[in-house]
């Protein structure tokens, strides 16, 4: 372990920049209020730029998995949201030719996996599940994305489509697009929000032929939120041709 640090001494450090007006922000930010998607959550007021400053020695220093594990079960949102960053960046290096660790890239995503009630708000998923779930699943059955999209949980459905962000890079877009085709009756909007995303990506990074064939079959049936973001990088009259389809 590099420089003696410790799990125990990154959530220190992730205590002592607590800041209770930050923390009332984000708490009305990530809806922690009764009735909100992250009620029930704690937020001590630690912005995601802060928190990767802080991450900078530890990215290196081989933190134990099980202590992370345990991190992860904090009450604390931003302890989840430091833990799941450096496991994110560890998954990333655990692919690089110079450090690949094979086993280390499915230990992470089977902590992951078995963590996924603490991965409760749209920030948590957004950071970790590219690198840690759509890496570990590159070379391997995507059936696992499938689980996750017919789950009850609103936070492990946009673990799949967020995921795909990853895949997306490659130039793999065909689970983008089956995922998000089981979508389009969800109640959420954060679902709408997260596939509609992950269309405009893939249209945008790899082939707009083949996200407007998506959207001439589905536009129709398309959530509001859903095509909006879907379509934010076509041109003015396919923008229109597609709202004025539903």
């Amino acid at each position: 372990m590099g420089a003696g640090l410790s799990t125990t001494d990154l959530l220190a450090e992730v205590d002592a920049a607590a800041d209770p007006a930050v923390a009332q922000v984000l708490a009305r930010y990530f809806q922690l209020q009764a009735g909100g998607y992250g009620h029930g959550d704690q937020m001590i007021g630690v912005k995601l730029s802060t928190i990767r400053g802080i991450l900078k020695p530890y990215l290196r220093a081989g933190l134990p998995l099980d202590e992370l594990e345990q991190a992860l079960a904090s009450p604390v949102h931003e302890h989840r949201l430091a833990v799941l960053c450096l496991l994110a960046d560890r998954a990333a290096r655990s692919r690089k030719p110079r450090t690949a660790n094979p086993d280390e890239l499915t230990a992470i995503y089977q902590l992951y996996r078995r963590s996924t009630a603490y991965i409760s708000n749209w920030d948590l998923v957004d950071c970790s599940a590219p690198q840690v779930v759509g890496g570990h699943l590159l070379d391997k059955p995507r059936d696992p994305l499938y689980t996750l999209i017919r789950s009850s949980s609103l936070w492990e459905r946009r673990i799949a489509l967020v995921a795909t962000q990853y895949l997306i890079g490659v130039g793999q877009t065909a689970d983008t697009y089956h995922l998000a085709a089981q979508v389009l009756d969800d109640p959420e909007d954060l679902i709408h929000k997260a596939s509609g995303w992950m269309l405009r990506e893939a249209g945008k990074r790899v082939s707009e032929t083949e996200l407007r064939a998506f959207l001439d079959q589905h536009a129709a049936r398309m959530p509001r939120t859903m095509l909006r973001y879907s379509i934010e990088r076509l041109d003015p009259a396919s923008r229109r041709h597609y709202l004025t389809s539903r």
